[in-house]
């Protein structure tokens, strides 16, 4: 769903204990600083992309799309795909012959990454038990599979989430059930800039409360 910026601002605001009258970060001397409000929405979109990095799959909407991409393949049934330029986290994907989804991506610092290049058909992913991990080649940022039984394996499932970001009518999409926690962690990016550590911290224990 796509929420106005102004109204999670609003809620984060209320998060820190303050009216909607906009005050100096610095005090009235420092009249040319940045305002409360305006310090609570530079960190709106930040926020969303917290939650969303953190948030457990069943509370995301359906993402975006990775639509019907070129599969590249490699060697023993291993293959990847481009990613577009805005992907952030994986929500799910899937081949025609894997028996599971795959919903969480490793990188490639990962332990488990350099398992996927051993010769050992049981240390790599398997359509039984396959791996995705999120790496970069020559054409950019890709997602690998491991692994199909064979090139005549196609893409069935394939979603993400984007970087977010406030669009030209002021609205950022944010999964429905991760806007809770999204106002509150702006409310705790916010007390971080203004140097309120333990509120900071309090309201991000908060966020977290609601997203189980």
């Amino acid at each position: 769903m796509v929420c106005h910026v102004d109204e999670i601002v609003r809620r984060a605001l209320v998060w820190l204990d303050h009216n909607f009258r906009e005050q100096g970060l610095l005090g009235e001397e420092e009249t040319d600083t940045l305002t409360l409000r305006e310090l609570a929405r530079s960190k709106v979109a930040e926020a969303v992309g917290v939650v969303h990095r953190l948030a457990p799959v069943h509370l995301l909407e359906t993402g975006h799309t990775l639509g019907n991409d070129r599969v590249y393949w490699g060697e023993r049934g291993a293959g990847w795909i481009l990613l577009p330029d805005d992907f952030m986290r994986l929500v799910v994907f899937s081949m025609s012959d894997w028996e599971w989804p795959v919903y969480t991506a490793i990188d490639v610092k990962d332990p488990q990454y350099s398992l996927q290049r051993q010769r050992v058909a049981g240390l790599r992913g398997n359509p039984q038990k396959p791996v995705c991990a999120v790496a970069v080649r020559p054409e950019g940022q890709v997602l690998e599979f491991y692994s199909s039984r064979s090139e005549d394996a196609y893409v069935t499932q394939g979603l993400y989430m984007p970087w977010p970001r406030v669009d030209e009518d002021d609205g950022i999409d944010i999964s429905e059930r991760c806007v809770e926690a999204a106002v509150r962690y702006a409310a705790a990016l916010t007390a971080l800039s203004l140097g309120d550590y333990d509120k900071s911290m309090k309201l991000e224990e908060k966020a977290k409360e609601v997203m189980i």
